[in-house]
């Protein structure tokens, strides 16, 4: 092994350890900020119930408790996932409705025009509404919370997917019309790989206002799910309870922004950058 061979070893032995130092102080940099958010957030309420020594403000020991207490032998998680189920199925029949609508929205005025009145009832109704009107139609049923919840997400959804197909260029647009591309070979081929990006930003905002709406359904028609537990945790005056099952989900949403919106978002902004490079 000669002089040169040592050095040129040591780096390349190096530069792994570089590249992993790197990844571990971007990981940190990420969550620093969420971190510290949740400490305040702690520290705010702790300090909050010591002063004012209340049943209705528990301390942040009687509400960990309660959420280890449903957590831990997973009875939180089938009810999560039992309105997960609820809300997705709710979400999907939104979204089956909303691009024929938007799509149809934003290359017709006249559409544009039936549709507003519609879509501003939507945004206008709140889902309290949408929840005892389908709990009076359809009962204790799956259709009560899949209903209530497209409808109470159907408006914003329709409003992405408008927004996205507007935003195609005008050089796209001109290009299709030359090489007389068929209808749906321009739906298939540029209008939705240019709604994915608006199509994600809606979902975040719809999967808001879904949990909004299905938590209300519960409230009112169901016999489980996270809502339900919430009600049945108010009616015996339960304030460590309430906050618990609104943390667990909360703590649900926060897997869900990190696991499923996040790839998504990043997916679709590299595919813009990458359309637009070229």
């Amino acid at each position: 092994m000669t002089e040169h061979t040592v050095p040129a070893l040591r780096t390349r032995l190096e530069l792994p350890r570089r590249e992993l130092g790197g990844r571990v102080r971007a990981a940190l940099a990420s969550i620093a900020p969420q971190t510290l958010f949740f400490v305040l957030l702690v520290a705010v309420w702790e300090g909050m119930a010591r002063w004012l020594h209340s049943p209705l403000v528990p301390g942040v020991a009687a509400i960990f408790h309660e959420l280890a207490k449903i957590t831990l032998d997973g009875f939180a998680f089938t009810q999560i996932g039992i309105t997960f189920a609820r809300m997705s199925l709710g979400f999907l029949l939104a979204l089956a409705f909303a691009l024929p609508i938007g799509i149809l929205a934003a290359v017709s005025r006249t559409a544009a025009r039936f549709f507003e009145p519609g879509i501003i009832l939507g945004l206008t109704v709140p889902g309290l509404v949408w929840a005892l009107l389908c709990v009076i139609w359809f009962g204790v049923s799956m259709w009560s919370p899949v209903i209530s919840v497209a409808l109470g997400v159907l408006p914003s959804l329709v409003i992405s997917v408008q927004q996205g197909v507007r935003s195609l260029s005008l050089e796209t647009s001109e290009m299709a019309r030359v090489f007389r591309l068929k209808r749906s070979v321009v739906v298939r081929r540029i209008w939705l790989p240019l709604l994915y990006a608006f199509l994600v930003s809606g979902c975040r905002v719809g999967f808001s206002i879904a949990w909004k709406v299905i938590v209300l359904v519960e409230i009112f028609g169901m016999s489980d799910g996270v809502g339900y537990q919430l009600n049945t945790q108010f009616s015996t005056q339960n304030v460590e309870g309430v906050i618990a099952w609104t943390l667990a989900f909360w703590i649900a949403m926060i897997a869900v922004e990190h696991a499923v919106f996040r790839p998504l978002d990043r997916h679709a902004n590299h595919w813009k950058k990458v359309g637009g490079h070229e």
